[in-house]
Formats: C-alpha cells, structure tokens, sequence
C-alpha cells in the first residue's frame, strides 16, 4: 500500500515533467487503459483534447490527477501501465524517474528539432509505405497506425505525413534511426539525404548510426504435404483445401496466388486476385501477416473492409491493385451493382481468382453462396453460349480453405457425404484436397471435467421469486424452466406481441424477466457477483433512461415501471449483494476451472491457453474472476478476453483494432491466457497454445475442430469443463461422432469415379440455380410496394405515441434512415453515448436519441456533412401498415421505398436559419 510520502513524491515527479510529458502523452488513448479516473473526468479531459488541444487536455489530465483525494491504492502503477498501453512509452520512462542521460535526451530533442524544420519536404512521402514499415519496426501503435492511415485517406497523403510525423516523436529515443530505415527500405532516397546529409548507402555518424540495408525478400516455402494439395490449384483447377487449423492454408494460398499471378504476367494475360474472408479483423490479419508480406515487393496488396475509414470507390482499389483483401459483402454489393447497370460495379469478368476463406459458410443464405450462385449461373450459361458457337464471358478459378466442412447436421454416413458434395458443388470444386500432415500433425490430449450440480442456489431462488411476482403481476404463465434458451425465447415472443397489442405492462415485464434470466445464466456459469452487477448496472441505466437532461421536461414512470424498480430496488437488491458474496454458493464448474488453470500453469514451464466461453459478458466476466484471484497471479497467470466486434447495445464489442493489440500482447507473451467468444475460434492468427479449454460451451463440429486446433504446441491439452446435468458433455460426444464421419465421409467423396463426382455435383448446381430462381422470385413479388411511404405510421415501442409517417423518413446513402422535420425535433432527447462514437469520411454518430416521454432509446444522432440527422432504428418503434401493427427488426423489412435524402435542400435550410440566427 502507497504510503502519504509515496504518493507525495510521485506527484512531485509528474509535474517536476510536467513540460516534457506534454509533449509525449497522446490523451485520448492513454484514458482508455485509466480506471482510478471516473467517465465524468475522462470526458471533460476528452472534451478538452478535440476542442482546444492535446497539451492543455494533458494538462488538464495531471490537474486532476492531482486534485484526487485521496489517491487510491495502486493508481500511480496504474498511470504508468496506462502510458505505456497508450502508446506512450516515453512518457512512462520519465514517470518512472528513469530519463534517459543528458546527452541522449538533447540527441533525441535535436532529432525532434530536425522533423519539425524538414517536415516541409517530408510531407511528400509515400505515407501509407512508411507507416506500414514504421508500425512493423516497432515506432507506431496498432492505434497510431489507423489514425494514420485514416487520415491519409480522408485528408490526402500529406495530411496523413503530418500525423506520421507527430507520433513517432512520441517515442523513446532510438526512434530516428528507425525511421531512417523505413525510408530506405520504402525508396526515399532524396529524404534520407536531406535527413542525414548522406546518401543511404554511406557510413551515418551520432543518431542515425544505425540505419541499415533494406531486408531480403520474404521467401515462401511450402512443406511437402501443403505442396501436395496446392498441386491442381497450380494447374488451374478450382479445389477446397481442407487442413486442419495451423498447418498453413492460408500460406498455400498466398503461394497459389503469386503462382497465378507470375503465370498470368508470363503470359501477358492480365490477373487479378480477390481473397474473401468473412470477418472483419481477419482483413487486416492476411493483409498484414501473409499477402502483403509475401508478395509487396512484386504486386500491389490492398485490403478493404466495412471498418475502413474511407468510402471510396471498391472498382477503383480494385482496378489498382492486384491483390485485394476484403470482407465478402462488399463483393457481393460490387457483383449486385454491375448486375444493376451500375458503371461503378465490379463483374466476376475482372476477376482472374477468388480465394474463399473458411469456405464450409458457402451454404444457402451466405454471402459467399451469393456470390458463387453468380459463378455457377454464369458458368452454365457459358457452357450455353459455347454450344452455340457464341462468345463466353470469363470466369475466375476458385480456392476455397477449410478446416473442416462439416456434416451440416446429419446423422447418416450418406448424409454427410451428401453435404460436402453440396459444399464442393457450391464452390465448383475439382476436388476437396485433405493432407497427410505426418509427424508435422499435433493432436492435443483431451479430457472432460464434470463438476456436480450444487445442492443449494439461493442466490438463484432469489431471482426466481422475483421473476415469480412479476409473472404475477402481468398475469404471465411460462410454460418452460427459468433459466433456460426455451424461457428467453418465450420471454422474447411476450415482448413482441405486447408490443403489437400496445400492452405495456406486459412488454416492460418481459424485458425485465429476459435481464433476470440472463442473471440466472450468469449465477449458473460465473460468478454470483458477476450476475448481481450485471442486474444492478441494468437497473441503473434503466433509471437514468428516466433522468431528462437540463431544461427538459420530467420523464414520465408507469405504475409498472414503479413496481419492478421497487422489487429489485427494495430487499431483493440487498439480498442478492449479500448472497453474492458467500463463497460456499458458488457454482462448482468454475471451481472446476480453477484447477484446471491452476494446473496448466504448474505443470508447465511456459504455460499459453484459451478458454473459450458462449458470451461476450462470461469473457469478460471469467478474464475479470482470473485477475483478482491472487492465487492466477502467484503461479503468473496474466489473462486478458477477447470478444467480437459485432453490434451490440449491452456489451461494447471490440474494435478490430484492440483485438489485433490483444492478440499481439498474447504472441508477444505480455497475455499467457486468453478467455474468448467464438470469435476466436476461426480463421484468426493465435500463437501456438499448449492448452485450450471450452467452458460450458458446445456448438458443432466445427467449431469443436477449430477451437482443438487451437491447441497447436506439442504435449498441448484441450479440455471441456461442463456442470453435471447440463448436456454439455453429451453433445460433445455427438461432435466427436460427427467428426469421424465428417473424415469417412470425404475419403468416401475422393475415392468417387470422377465422372460420377461431376455428374452429381452438376445435379446440386442445377438444383442450387433453380433454388436462387425462385427466392428471387418471390423476392420480387414481396419486393418494394408501390405505396406512399405516408401509409406507414411509426410510434414509439415502449409509450406507443405517435411519432412520424413514412414519408417524414429519407434515406442516406441507400443506408441511414433520417428525420430532419422541425416536428420530429420536437419529440426526443439527445443523450451523449461515448461507446457509439464512430467517424467516417462524410458522417459521424455520437449520441443517441431517445422519447421525451418515456426515455425509449430511437436511434443515434448522425452528422453528415455538417447536418444533424436523427438516424432512427426500426426495431424501437411499432410500425403500422395495412391497419396491423408490426414488429420489424431491419428496414428491409419494411417493403416500402422512402425517399432520398436531399443534401443540397436541406444544407441550403440550415444556411438560411444560421442568417436568420445571426441577423436577430
């Protein structure tokens, strides 16, 4: 525990540096890792650094710092850690009273002083180029990295210089150097000199002595067994290459690509390669781990996905490049456009190959079905035209990678061989290709741990007999157990047909009892403690929903409301925190769990797991129990979760950006346990663990076989912890099963006559064709009705009031539904929402909206360029057509065309109301 004199003395050290640090801590990111500091204090510091400066929001960030009493134990740790996890850790060296020697530092200011007098000339690197290379040296943050990158692509080149130049002299010194061999190796010759006053190939004096030759190409060699499969995806051939996770297939393809690509360049035939994945981090990962590694010497690599900062044109990236890695809806938007007549589309005629990332998702309904249904479509229709002695149009070749396909639910050998052929008939597959790993196979041990139910759940009853009561008092009768999938999906229907019926006693019931048996899920799993306060944050943001902000009217409580606030508010809550806290009520699979870690960690030498969970909340909930059990610590358990970065308004995802951090501290050792959702599971680049555990989690075969494989290091362990009674143990069992007949059924599938391979995929593309004929079918008739949007009546969810018609919505970019009438204005409260924040070229959301009458969240309040636009989110209002009510969860949905949205009408109104503002 810090002592008065201790913490005297380190703030004594911070504004001793006060100077200095002004200049070395980035604010913004170094509040992200700080938690002694409560969010009004981080938002006002927030405030500061985007309206006035980051020096005076550091300032501001030591002021208050300062002023704190008192200081909690731990925090000047804490500071530091921050520092260094923002980015900073330059800062943190001088915190830590340990700057570098007089001599050092005025070399390194010297350095500073040099970028700030030849930024001029510097701005005109290539930036995109240095930054790659700076980042990969070590001198840019995985978050410098994006900020660079955005900039440069919504400011220009130089803007994006600029904001290269600002962040490597944050570093510690040693960063000159460095940089100077990002612009050898990135051809700057002419920079070099102006930097240096010598050419690149010369001896370098003081700062620079270091600077050295650009590296060798990255050389691609394939083992014996990945060569084998690659060997008809060299020929041309379209194939499926089934590996199991981390035997490198992803390495295969960027070797078939560079092979295709070299063959294509001999020939004087122009190549071009697409390679799909269907998550967005896994973008970034083959971008940057492989293709872009691999081949940038040789072709330009480019990646794109729903997460890039820049809008542009998908045709003109791909027009520009070779290689472009990128999520598979965007594609397929590019394929529906040119089907349009769009000139801004892109046709499967520019394509040369498509590599398909997990490959088993290309099944009716998926993305990459609806872009093979167009191969398959034209393909046929070639075979077509060649009958007729006409012209065909050009098709790419196909590569799909898997490391499993799975049986898709069957329970006979024939089945399964049936759905892989499906599988192969869907990617238009010559042959699946399976390896003969050898001795490069790691097959991990594998065990069960059951833990006994526990004899008594007080805890647990608590909530039940809350539940109960409220059953009661919306004269509600389940016909299923609390606690279970059945009860949350008969809670969902409640909720759904009350609001229809404008019920909202009922409705509010149900969206209390669906939180309570979220709780029972989580006293069922984690911690007691962690279901209380996941209740008790619920309650708290559900009463500040009633909290109007200043100069707005009182928003307004129903007697419902009133009676489940007082039950949870009153005794339950106080019983609840009470019973959390008794440790002989604490579920026994998690004790389960401890032994296990516990073990791993002193059985090993370097000890490296995953524990892979059902939910974002029980990963952050597990990560959470491991780091204040001081008995992880002792042994050194240094665990961190890692979650999806999916929507979701009850638990803040993870941007692509702190997962890539995350995983980068894992490889790197920082992180020795990760506690993951599924997320984890597939396709994503994890180092190689010697134990993986699935807590209280089954799913498929699939996602059995990919999270096993995660399991990569010799004598490694793969182990699931499942409470008795639960079901768990058993439906692994079935995966197992599921798995030896996934294996009998493709030896089954490639001992098959080729002939009669052919003539039974042909059958399952022909059936598949007509399959797509028909859902667009009845797509069409179901399609956009040709009525006046003002038929359609939106009111809010929760008080059922009035709200606008459909011809008060426009929509933005065929994307964001909008309402800008001054009457619509009238109708909500704007709340700040800080998790929501999200910048894009032509648009920005940093709020939310919500009913002025009962505090129902809207939707989000959006500025696009320069105009705000309420955004509203369909699934918050009821909406009536037709005389019926609906519920509708996308605008899709909806089958009604709104109108555009006019920039030029409404940007010239809001001109005219700012002169009418200025005149009064």
């Amino acid at each position: 525990m810090a002592s008065d004199k201790d913490n005297t003395a380190n703030i004594s050290l911070i504004e001793d540096f006060r100077p200095r640090l002004r200049k070395l801590i980035e604010v913004e990111f170094v509040l992200d890792h700080l938690n002694f500091l409560d969010n009004d204090n981080k938002d006002l510091i927030r405030t500061k650094a985007r309206k006035e400066s980051n020096l005076k929001a550091v300032d501001q960030l030591i002021d208050t710092i300062i002023r704190i009493r008192p200081l909690p134990n731990g925090w000047f740790r804490e500071f530091v850690d921050a520092l260094s996890a923002g980015g900073c850790k330059h800062a943190a060296i001088y915190v830590q009273d340990s700057p570098p020697c007089p001599a050092l530092e005025a070399e390194n200011d010297n350095c500073v002083r040099l970028i700030e007098l030849l930024s001029p000339s510097l701005l005109e690197m290539k930036t995109t180029d240095v930054c790659l290379d700076c980042f990969a040296r070590g001198i840019l943050t995985p978050e410098d990295r994006e900020i660079i990158l955005a900039e440069c692509k919504n400011r220009g080149n130089m803007g994006g210089a600029r904001e290269l130049l600002r962040r490597i002299v944050r570093f510690p010194p040693g960063w000159f150097s460095i940089f100077l061999k990002a612009l050898q190796v990135t051809e700057h010759p002419d920079l070099f000199k102006e930097l240096t006053g010598e050419s690149p190939g010369d001896n370098l004096i003081g700062c620079v002595a270091a600077a050295a030759e650009s590296p060798p190409k990255a050389v691609i060699v394939l083992r014996d067994y990945q060569m084998a499969v690659a060997r008809p995806a060299l020929e041309g051939k379209n194939i499926i290459i089934c590996l199991p996770t981390g035997s490198g297939k992803t390495r295969v393809a960027v070797y078939i690509t560079k092979e295709h690509l070299d063959s294509r360049r001999k020939e004087g035939r122009p190549g071009k390669v697409v390679v799909l994945v269907n998550k967005v981090p896994l973008v970034e990962q083959h971008y940057s781990t492989e293709f872009w590694k691999f081949l940038k010497n040789k072709y330009k690599v480019e990646r794109v996905s729903g997460d890039s900062q820049l809008k542009i044109s998908f045709t003109d990236i791909v027009q520009k490049n070779d290689i472009i890695i990128c999520t598979a809806q965007i594609l397929e938007n590019y394929l529906e456009r040119a089907h349009s007549g769009d000139d801004d589309g892109i046709k499967l005629s520019d394509l040369s190959l498509i590599v398909i990332d997990e490959c088993h998702h290309t099944q009716k309904g998926g993305v990459y079905n609806h872009i093979m249904i167009r191969y398959l479509k034209q393909k046929h229709k070639n075979a077509k035209l060649k009958k007729e002695q006409k012209d065909t149009m050009a098709i790419p070749q196909i590569l799909g990678l898997t490391a499993s396909p799975g049986v898709g639910g069957a329970k006979k050998i024939e089945k399964a061989e049936e759905h892989i052929l499906r599988i192969c008939a869907n990617l238009d597959a010559y042959k699946i290709m399976t390896g003969n790993l050898g001795e490069n196979k790691k097959e991990p041990h594998k065990k069960i741990a059951t833990a006994e139910e526990r004899k008594e759940d007080p805890f647990g009853d608590v909530i039940k007999g809350i539940m109960n009561a409220i059953h009661i008092h919306a004269e509600l009768n389940p016909t299923c157990d609390l606690g279970t999938q059945n009860y949350e999906q008969w809670v969902v229907q409640k909720e759904q047909n009350a609001a229809k019926e404008e019920n909202q006693k009922v409705r509010v019931c149900a969206e209390h009892l669906r939180q309570y048996n979220e709780a029972l899920y989580l006293g069922k799993t984690i911690r007691m403690w962690d279901a209380f306060s996941f209740l008790d944050k619920y309650f708290d943001e559900e009463l500040k929903k009633k909290v109007a902000p200043e100069d707005e009217e009182a928003i307004i409580k129903t007697d419902t409301e009133r009676f489940l606030f007082t039950l949870f508010k009153g005794n339950s809550k106080v019983k609840l925190q009470e019973l959390a806290k008794l440790p002989q009520f604490e579920n026994n699979s998690l004790a389960k769990l401890r032994t296990k870690i516990l073990h791993e960690f002193t059985s090993r030498e370097k000890a490296r797991g995953i524990i892979f969970t059902k939910t974002r909340r029980s990963a952050i909930a597990l990560a959470q129990w491991v780091q204040e059990n001081s008995k992880f610590e002792e042994v050194g358990v240094k665990a961190c979760h890692v979650i999806g970065g999916g929507g979701q308004s009850v638990v803040k995802p993870m941007t692509a950006a702190e997962q890539r951090d995350v995983l980068n501290k894992f490889q790197n050792a920082e992180i020795n346990l990760l506690i993951a959702t599924t997320v984890a599971e597939e396709g994503l680049d994890i180092a190689a663990c010697n134990f993986v555990i699935r807590y209280e989690l089954v799913t498929n075969e699939i996602a059995m076989i990919q999270a096993r494989g995660r399991g990569r290091a010799e004598d490694s362990s793969y182990t699931l912890v499942a409470g008795e009674g639960s079901g768990v143990a058993e439906r692994e069992s079935v995966n197992e099963y599921r798995e030896k007949m996934m294996s009998k059924a493709i030896d089954k599938v490639k001992k098959l006559d080729q002939e009669e391979y052919e003539k039974r995929i042909k059958e399952f593309q022909i059936q598949a064709i007509m399959e797509e004929r028909v859902r667009t079918t009845k797509k069409k008739q179901k399609g956009m009705k040709k009525e006046s949007p003002s038929k359609v009546k939106f009111s809010c969810r929760s008080c059922n009031k009035p709200v606008c018609s459909g011809e008060d919505v426009e929509i933005i970019e065929n994307m964001h539904r909008v309402n800008v009438t001054p009457q619509f204005k009238e109708l909500f409260i704007q709340r700040e929402n800080t998790s929501l924040v999200k910048r894009l070229l032509d648009y920005e959301t940093n709020g939310f909206i919500a009913c002025k009458d009962c505090g129902q969240r809207w939707g989000s309040m959006m500025l696009y360029r320069g105009i705000e636009c309420p955004c509203l989110h369909v699934k918050n209002f009821l909406v009536m057509y037709d005389e019926k009510r609906k519920n509708i969860n996308k605008w899709s949905e909806l089958g009604i065309q709104l109108p555009a949205f006019d920039y030029a009408e409404h940007a010239r109104s809001v001109a005219e109301s700012s002169e009418d503002e200025e005149s009064m």
